[in-house]
């Protein structure tokens, strides 16, 4: 018996040395291909750098200065920042040696499909009077540029992996960036501490400069604002913005000091703040003479149902042209109606030398078109800043994420 047990023993004791010299064979095989895989996890991450780079750099440069035209130089830079990036201290591989092929192409972005589309429109698309949904399908509004980078004629190299065959590897990866429209602001980028109503600058929910509207500084009329004073301030408890602050911005040239972040609450007031609309009125008249529009760019918020609450939300960057502003006092007479003013999309010039002030303030109202929210004229009242939103292009500002309100961003954001 004795000897029975001895010579299993030395059966099972030789059974498991192959057993472990099996599993050590797997053991082995899975470390292999876990050093392997996280090499190449490596590999592929510096390669996804090298494409988040490269179409960045391209899309903040998709247009020109004023956004009107699509950069075909945006390519070139794409290209150029996408190699800069190493992987494994070898420059990242693009396919790409001129115009809109290969591995870096312009294009349009869609957000409802998720997809990309290359195109090579060079041309103005508009980006007022139409809907987001009518933007978002037309594959000719180039807003976005595709980089891809590659390991493929340096891959790369197995260490263990080889064992079983495999070499190397051939890697690539892919990133597109959208510039879309100004949302965050940068200092500096807002024109007046005076921040406009989304809802008053859309006809069928779409952004228009077809229709002026009116903001009257003086009072509070509920469902009837379109706009408001703003110190800037973002604050979700603040009251309101401060007079004071107010009155400082408007003196000092009404830029914001700080960015100004898309979907946070904005200190608004829809009240009267003397003093700040006595600089600002003083200001339009030394600026623009009285006979050419006031240009500025505003923040946009949400004001549901056309009423301004101590704080609303920051949805976007507007451009505007200021036409008229009222005086402090009563003017039954209309004697400060204006004479002429200039068209801001044509240049050409509205005239009315009829002595009766308030004949004068009609052919104004109706030449450009200044309505209230109902639909009549607007009209002539003190304290009050007469507006046409501003469908030129403009030179893009801000971080893209805004809502569509003409003014493009400066700062794209990756889409995918």
């Amino acid at each position: 018996m004795g000897q029975d047990f001895l010579q299993r023993m030395k059966e099972e004791q030789g059974l498991t040395a192959v057993i472990v010299a099996l599993l050590m064979v797997v053991f082995l095989g899975v470390a292999a291909f876990a050093i392997d895989i996280g090499h190449l996890h490596l590999v592929k991450n510096e390669l996804q750098n090298a494409a988040d780079a490269g179409c960045l750099a391209g899309a903040r440069v998709l247009y020109e200065e004023y956004g009107e035209y699509v950069d075909g130089n945006a390519s070139q830079i794409a290209f150029e920042a996408a190699i800069a990036n190493k992987s494994e201290n070898l420059s990242a591989e693009v396919h790409w040696t001129g115009g809109n092929t290969g591995d870096v192409l312009r294009g349009h972005w869609s957000f409802s499909t998720h997809t990309f589309t290359p195109s090579d429109n060079y041309d103005y698309t508009p980006i007022w009077d139409v809907s987001p949904e009518e933007l978002d399908a037309n594959p000719n509004f180039v807003n976005a540029i595709q980089v891809r980078t590659r390991r493929e004629n340096t891959p790369a190299v197995s260490f263990f992996a080889r064992i079983f065959g495999y070499e190397s590897f051939f890697l690539s990866a892919e990133a597109v960036a959208y510039i879309g429209f100004a949302g965050t602001l940068g200092p500096g980028e807002v024109g007046e501490p005076v921040a406009m109503c989304k809802e008053s600058l859309l006809v069928d929910e779409k952004y228009s400069c077809s229709v002026g509207r009116m903001i009257t500084m003086g009072e509070v009329v509920a469902g009837e604002e379109t706009g408001g004073w703003t110190d800037f301030t973002q604050d979700p408890l603040t009251s309101g913005p401060n007079p004071t602050t107010v009155t400082s911005l408007v003196g000092a040239g009404g830029d914001n000091p700080d960015p100004i972040f898309l979907g946070q609450p904005l200190a608004v007031s829809g009240g009267d703040i003397p003093d700040a609309f006595i600089l600002l009125r003083t200001r339009w008249e030394a600026d623009t003479g009285r006979i050419v529009p006031w240009g500025m760019a505003l923040p946009v918020i949400e004001c549901p149902e056309y009423n301004l609450d101590s704080s609303e939300i920051m949805a976007g960057a507007v451009r505007i042209n200021i036409l008229w502003i009222t005086g402090e006092g009563d003017d039954p007479s209309y004697s400060d109606a204006p004479w002429q003013m200039a068209y801001p999309h044509s240049g050409e010039i509205w005239s009315s030398g009829d002595p009766d002030g308030q004949v004068r303030w009609d052919s104004f109202v109706q030449s450009f078109n200044l309505r209230k929210l109902d639909g009549t004229f607007v009209p002539y009242q003190k304290k009050t800043i007469y507006f046409l939103p501003n469908c030129h292009h403009h030179r893009p500002r801000g971080r893209t994420g805004g809502e569509n309100f003409g003014i493009l961003a400066k700062i794209p954001v990756l889409a995918k």
